[in-house]
């Protein structure tokens, strides 16, 4: 076994999980079964290496200069990768020393191309007992770090929020119900209390972690223990980023679960999960790559802070008043690159002499944008301008010293890698200004002196090295040992045996100036992180801007108006739209329509034909309230809206079916959900519940989540129940909260229009034969429902009759123990989900009587 190959077997048993990309020369080489599965999932040939007498192992390799495309391929993959690098040019042991560098993880992605511009790519960790959950979560690419602790039941929706890149799961606690958690899972050992706070205290060198918060969060303090042991471990240069700890309460914020957050499409559609055709598609107008990821933040943690709320919309109206501002200052924001990202990979030591000209040149964009900030259309205050655009401005700092460092020291137009040279600007370093000179300007002059040719110049390029090059009306001066390598349109370039001879002591030379450049460069990115804080600073307050400079725009492009807030109880929306839905139509304008939802109507039962709007429309609410509540002006005419603290929606069943759930398990997990959490400050949105299964059994269970919701003491949330259930409209009749209301049809000559607009009152008919027509039936098939639609309905006309002749008889015989258990029942004792279930145990029952 040769000794490169008991150095790799060394590293590798340290790290047998994961993947190890060993850097030989230009490339990276992997061993045995990791080159095979690099060579599978990357693409690339398969091929072996001698290592030791007789023993050749599978290798695949990849340039180093090109690794970023391959790590994104094994990322996406969901490996680990663990890059070694070459840490000494001396020999030990006639081999060169070798070591880990870093794990990259999918939550410790640095590399700009793994990573999505407009989405924070979080490392997050769960610890939990029997109880509560302890969540922290870490983007170190722009230096995020929280924590909170939570009711264990609450924890999956969190992190469904967060999306992180990364999980890491603790060893032997809590199994965590993933369901469709699409992140991938690092289960770890986590830290107990104690190794959790030193961990802690010694990473941010305080005495005390009060500070942070952390004094009463046990399992919060352990997850973000967990999160910096984790980074210890794999990328210790991250850790620098990691400067502050935010603790926060979910309660501060609308809670939305799953099922909502992907009924509602808030920041990728359900089929094919992409950006655009959600409300984060319409809603993101924003110029920077920190402004986009801020905005996606808002939608996924709505505010129940009134003032914090109209301090947004101030800011949003300010810009929305003032188009000419609004628009100048989003010129300006175009120009500004991801300051936060740059600034971090500065910190980490990964920063190429581009990303530094970035900063600089986005800094150089900072004094335009406080002057117009300052200024309004006229020259006067912007007009509305309010404080918070103020402390936003106080935040940004131009950075005049960057700027200045950056711009004597670098090129304006830097190579993309440091080792290609020529990153120095001329008249920064004496000393590299001397070497870069010296032997050029000495063989120079040497050689004009010998040949009197003053126009003589040396030069170099990579194809030929170094050469002297002649103007054409000199050629004939050249001396007979100089020998012609290239011709030019107006000179000739030669070489000389004594330049090849002393080509190498030249080269030396190079070599001088690469390690100088090298030396300089790590100075100034230096300076750079010190002043890090304050880029970070500026980055947010920009962010800020940014998105209110959006929402802004998107209101005044759309037509959308400035909600007003209270913290009352009514929804009141004139002319309300569906924000995405609109912008989808061609042929025909969004029909808008209104909605009125307060203590004392808090329950909308909505009838009317599948294709008419129903759905539409009841989505549409849920983002109105949504978009109000991140400081959004919203699509309507007017809207009144009293704060929400969560949204619920019950729509739709595929995910949860194709994962092996019945359609009616799937709406009775979810329909007991809102029940156990929904309070009179809750907004609920059910769309056809019941469909799973039989229809008595459908109006049953239906009915008596209607009842639960207005009769409980601690309910009478406002409700949005859109059903093809006609049965239900009946419950206006004593239920004092209800009203009923449908989407109008037009029928003329035997055709139905669809109007798309909610009226008061019930739907008598379902139209169903209609819309299996308009869906291509053909017209036989629809001709014969039409004739088994009336002989049913003939047939319940009939029994209608025998039922008002009081020949029916009663649903429970007198002496019936079913019956005498419904009498008994307390129902305000159950739960709602104990309550489902005895509903539906006693339907059972009765049916077999």
């Amino acid at each position: 076994m040769t000794p490169l190959r008991q150095q790799y077997l060394r590293i590798k048993k340290q790290f047998p999980d994961t993947l190890v990309f060993f850097r030989l020369g230009d490339f990276y080489e992997s061993f045995d079964d990791d080159a095979k599965k690099i060579a599978e999932v990357c693409n690339i040939v398969l091929t072996g290496r001698e290592m030791g007498t007789g023993a050749r192992v599978p290798l695949a390799g990849v340039p180093y200069h090109a690794v970023e495309s391959y790590l994104a391929k094994l990322i996406q993959a969901g490996h680990k990768v663990a890059i070694v690098e070459q840490t000494s040019d001396q020999l030990v042991d006639g081999l060169m020393p070798r070591e880990v560098t870093r794990v990259i993880t999918p939550g410790t992605v640095v590399e700009p191309n793994l990573l999505e511009e407009k989405r924070n790519n979080y490392l997050a960790a769960l610890v939990a007992d029997h109880a509560h959950a302890g969540i922290a979560y870490a983007d170190i690419t722009t230096g995020i770090f929280a924590a909170t602790q939570v009711a264990q039941n609450d924890a999956r929706q969190e992190l469904d929020r967060l999306n992180p890149a990364e999980l890491l799961l603790e060893v032997g606690s809590w199994k965590l119900e993933v369901g469709n958690f699409q992140s991938p899972i690092s289960n770890l050992q986590s830290p107990d209390l104690d190794s959790a706070r030193r961990t802690l205290l010694d990473h941010f060198r305080v005495a005390s972690l009060d500070g942070f918060g952390l004094g009463a969060l046990p399992l919060a303090t352990r997850a973000a223990g967990m999160i910096v042991q984790y980074l210890q471990d794999n990328q210790k240069a991250a850790l620098a980023q990691l400067t502050a700890l935010r603790t926060y309460s979910t309660q501060n914020f609308m809670l939305i679960d799953p099922a909502t957050r992907r009924n509602l499409e808030l920041v990728a559609t359900i089929r094919g999960g992409s950006v655009k055709g959600s409300l984060l598609g319409v809603l993101d107008e924003t110029k920077t790559a920190m402004g986009g990821r801020l905005l996606r933040e808002w939608l996924t943690q709505p505010l129940l802070d009134l003032n914090a709320l109209n301090a947004r919309l101030d800011n949003v109206d300010a810009f929305y008043r003032d188009t000419a501002r609004r628009e100048s200052l989003r010129d300006l924001l175009k120009r500004i690159s991801d300051l936060e990202r740059l600034t971090n990979r500065v910190a980490q030591a990964i920063a190429t002499p581009r990303d530094v000209v970035a900063i600089r040149a986005s800094l150089e964009v900072v004094p335009k944008i406080t002057a117009r900030l300052d200024v309004g259309e006229q020259g006067s205050k912007g007009a509305g301008e309010k404080s918070e655009i103020r402390n936003q401005k106080s935040e940004i700092d131009s950075c005049p010293d960057i700027i200045n460092l950056v711009s004597r020291a670098l090129v304006p137009e830097p190579p993309a890698n440091l080792n290609n040279g020529g990153v120095i600007q001329p008249g920064y370093s004496t000393e590299l200004d001397g070497i870069a000179e010296d032997w050029v300007a000495n063989l120079e002059r040497k050689e004009r002196e010998r040949t009197g040719i003053r126009s003589l110049k040396v030069g170099y390029n990579k194809v030929f090295g170094y050469y002297i090059e002649i103007t054409t009306p000199n050629v004939p001066q050249a001396p007979t040992d100089y020998i012609r390598k290239q011709t030019l349109a107006n000179a000739e370039r030669y070489i000389t045996p004594e330049l090849k001879e002393y080509e190498s002591l030249i080269l030396n030379a190079e070599e001088r100036i690469s390690e100088l450049e090298t030396t300089l460069f790590k100075e100034i990115c230096a300076h750079i992180a010190g002043a890090g804080s304050r880029l970070l600073a500026t980055a947010r307050a920009l962010a800020e801007i940014d998105v209110y400079a959006a929402l802004a725009e998107v209101a005044m492009r759309y037509r959308y108006v400035r909600p007003q807030l209270s913290d009352g109880d009514e929804i009141r929306v004139v002319a309300g739209r569906h924000p995405v839905v609109e912008l989808t139509l061609r042929d025909e304008p969004f029909v808008p329509n209104d909605v009125l939802l307060s203590r004392d109507e808090c329950i909308h039962i909505i009838t009317g034909p599948n294709m008419s709007g129903k759905s539409t429309f009841g989505r549409q609410v849920a983002l109105i309230v949504l978009m109000a509540q991140i400081g959004s002006f919203v699509p309507a005419e007017a809207a009144t809206l009293g704060l929400v603290d969560r949204i619920f929606t019950r729509i739709g069943a595929q995910d949860e079916i194709s994962a092996g759930q019945s359609t009616f398990m799937v709406e009775m997990v979810e329909a007991a959900n809102i029940l156990a959490h929904s309070t009179p400050k809750s907004l609920i949105i059910l769309d056809e519940l019941g469909r799973g299964t039989s229809t008595y059994d459908g109006i049953a269970i239906a009915r008596a989540i209607v009842e639960h919701i207005h009769n409980h003491p601690n309910l009478g949330s406002k409700t949005l129940f859109a059903t093809h259930y006609h049965e239900l409209v009946e419950l206006e009749t004593y239920l004092p909260k209800v009203r009923n209301y449908n989407v109008s049809v037009l029928e003329q000559d035997g055709r139905v229009a669809f109007l798309h607009k909610i009226v008061r009152g019930g739907a008598d008919k379902s139209y169903g034969i209609h819309v299996a027509q308009l869906a291509g039936i053909p017209k036989a098939m629809v001709h014969r429902a039409e004739e088994v639609l009336t002989e049913l309905e003939s047939q319940r006309e009939t029994h209608n009759q025998v039922t008002r002749g009081g020949v029916q008889l009663a649903l429970f015989a007198e002496t019936d123990p079913v019956r005498d258990e419904l009498a008994k029942l307390d129902v305000l004792s159950l739960s709602p989900l104990e309550a489902l279930n005895k509903l539906f145990e006693l339907a059972e029952r009765a049916k077999k009587k």
